[in-house]
């Protein structure tokens, strides 16, 4: 049953009836953004069931390292293992639940539960639990794995039984994104933006530039995507022609894998430029690190890579921007940016860490806000689903994906 944001119980039928009330190129109904239950769904048939990009290869450098990454009620430990294997498993011991790991990031050589001290090898199996009795198999209690999969270095985990083929999305784009050198990259700075507010609401703010104009000033500045008739046939000619010389395909790519088996995955890549003088998405428009792996020269470009609606990276010469939007609670999101920069590049000799982050910075403080009061809104009993812009194509592909996937419950 699911209990709806008045607190009176949904069935499956009244979840139907309410995923039938949806108007296609029209917002989600308010329940969608309110109801506890639904959220709980999103967690068990949406975030578990897809590929989630957790981390970077550069986060494991040693055997033994590993680090956490947590959503809503899950937790996921991915650890480079004696063999300098990459592996992620579920943190919940085998015996009575509780967490096994419960700091962030480190290096063991075990993984203990702080309960009874179950003990788990780095690849998840059982090594010792005491006073268990006669007819224990250690073997039949290891850690619970989650798939692994690693694309040009980013680390991605899917928990489900049988995993969306992510394999047949990002070869596609393989050669693409090659010359940047995704792999050999470093992580220059985290941070963490919560907003008060369901994801789906995050997601949708991501997915649209139509608010990129009156909510983003600083962004708007240097990005042509803000406005469709700003990115004139020559701006665009002339990026082309940089990406060209710069040494990188200026292909795009965009799949809507609403349908597919057994979770499609969504694929989108595109390119658009910055306005003359911007060579990156800095504040002057000049260089802000050393450009990335086998690049010959800035191209005067931002890059969207999304594979699966809830990965995203902007990718520009010199820097790339990791964008998540982690459900916490029903209405509470951690916006989680990542800034990565070529693994050779030195703090305060090759990059000034506050210049790199400074427009992705206030734009998440705008985001912050601006999501914030969309979630207030639509919290009122007056609300009622509006129709979607020509400029917010990516909420319909993401709706696309999501209400398929829900539709699967009532089935």
């Amino acid at each position: 049953m699911l209990n709806n944001p008045n607190g009176q119980p949904l069935n499956n039928n009244t979840l139907r009836q309410i995923l039938d009330s949806h108007d296609d190129g029209y917002v989600l109904p308010r329940e969608f953004y309110a109801s506890d239950e639904i959220y709980g769904h999103d967690i068990k048939s949406y975030w578990n069931q897809n590929w989630i990009w957790v981390g970077h290869v550069c986060q494991l450098p040693e055997k033994g390292d590993f680090f956490l990454f947590n959503y809503g009620t899950e937790s996921i430990i991915v650890a480079r293992d004696r063999e300098g294997g990459i592996g992620a498993f579920i943190n919940v011991c085998r015996h009575r639940g509780s967490r096994v790991c419960v700091e962030k990031s480190g290096n063991k050589k075990v993984f203990s539960c702080p309960y009874h001290a179950w003990t788990y090898e780095l690849n998840g199996s059982l090594r010792a639990a005491r006073e268990m009795g006669e007819g224990f198999d250690r073997k039949d209690f290891g850690l619970l794995k989650a798939h692994v999969f690693v694309f040009q270095g980013m680390i991605f985990v899917c928990t489900a039984e049988a995993p969306p083929n992510i394999q047949s999305v990002t070869s596609q784009i393989e050669s693409t994104i090659a010359p940047y050198r995704l792999d050999r990259l470093k992580i220059a700075h985290e941070a963490s933006y919560p907003v008060p507010a369901n994801w789906k609401l995050a997601i949708e703010n991501y997915m649209e530039c139509y608010h990129c104009a009156p909510a983003h000033l600083e962004y708007s500045k240097s990005h042509s995507l803000k406005d469709p008739a700003s990115m004139r046939e020559g701006l665009m000619e002339d990026m082309h022609s940089a990406l060209e010389k710069a040494g990188v395909s200026t292909a795009s790519f965009a799949v809507n894998g609403a349908v597919g088996p057994p979770v499609g995955i969504d694929l989108y890549l595109e390119t658009y430029p910055l306005f003359p003088g911007y060579q990156t998405g800095s504040k002057n428009g000049e260089p802000l690190a050393p450009l990335l792996g086998d690049l010959k020269s800035f191209a005067g470009a931002a890059r969207d890579l999304q594979i699966g609606i809830i990965n995203n990276w902007l990718i520009y010469c010199d820097h790339v921007v990791g964008y998540r939007f982690v459900p916490t609670a029903t209405q509470e999101t951690d916006i989680q940016i990542v800034w990565y920069v070529r693994d050779d590049a030195g703090e305060g000799k090759d990059y000034q860490k506050d210049d790199l982050t400074w427009l992705w910075h206030v734009t998440s403080l705008d985001d912050e806000r601006i999501i914030r009061v969309n979630q207030e809104g639509v919290n009122s009993y007056h609300y009622k689903p509006g129709p979607l812009s020509d400029m917010e194509w990516g909420i319909r592909a993401f709706y696309s994906g999501y209400l398929n996937q829900m539709k699967q419950i009532c089935e």
